[in-house]
């Protein structure tokens, strides 16, 4: 067998155990927004998302902190659970963060935005402002990174080689790979969304992907990462919150 070959196949190996991880994460994920959605009710799960939201990511990062845990046998900041080694990426991640939540915004609800019409139809309580805002500033960046930069994408690299270099930059072809996955577990959008929404979400997923991916891996760590995903995320709720309260 030709080294290629034997490359190729290790890296399909690798990354159909890695969707196979994928699963064990999302599954359950999804099981329980199911199940909280009914027990809340349909019409409060439709005016507040985020409280299904809130009980599926904390079951997803669950599962994940328990599988770095038995896949690193206690060493857990070998999956980015540490302080960053060297740079940071800190500042950066605020505004590529700041970048894309704009981006996103535009890109998620431009028909709404060119008819000044408001992007959703959320009450505009109290309660509901403040779950959402939690949600996509504090909490969403933790509980989707755990999961796919740090559980994935390092399982992915640890078992195999291959870099992609652009200019003065490089990253193993690993965080590219999981900004396809990270974008893929999004795909239900295309059921709810136009097409071209759709479409444009798994773009934007998989650019931004590929930045936390290249964060994680030069800092060692998931702390850019997850900043730079709550701020974007945030930023995109607070324009959708603002505009709804704005024009409606």
């Amino acid at each position: 067998m030709s080294p290629t070959v034997k490359w190729l196949g290790n890296w399909v190996l690798w990354t159909l155990a890695t969707i196979g991880l994928a699963f064990a994460v999302l599954v359950p994920d999804a099981m329980v927004h199911v199940w909280v959605g009914k027990r809340i009710g349909m019409d409060r799960a439709m005016a507040m998302p985020w409280i299904a939201l809130f009980f599926d990511h904390a079951v997803m990062t669950l599962v994940a902190l328990i599988l770095i845990a038995l896949l690193s046998k206690g060493r857990m900041g070998e999956y980015g659970l540490q302080k960053p080694r060297g740079k940071s990426y800190v500042a950066a991640s605020i505004g590529w963060g700041i970048f894309f939540g704009v981006l996103m915004t535009v890109a998620d609800y431009l028909p709404s935005l060119l008819a000044h019409k408001p992007p959703e139809s959320y009450p505009l309580t109290p309660v509901n402002i403040t779950g959402w805002l939690i949600f996509e500033f504090v909490y969403v960046g933790f509980t989707e990174e755990i999961p796919f930069r740090g559980l994935l994408q390092t399982f992915l690299m640890q078992r195999t080689t291959g870099r992609i270099r652009i200019g003065s930059y490089d990253m193993h072809a690993a965080g590219v790979v999981l900004a396809g996955l990270f974008a893929l577990a999004h795909v239900s959008n295309f059921w709810v969304r136009p097409f071209w929404a759709a479409l444009a979400q798994q773009l934007y997923a998989i650019a931004f992907g590929i930045l936390y991916a290249y964060w994680r891996e030069k800092s060692g760590s998931l702390t850019a990462a997850i900043i730079g995903h709550n701020v974007s995320d945030g930023v995109e709720s607070s324009i959708v919150l603002f505009l709804e309260w704005l024009w409606r």
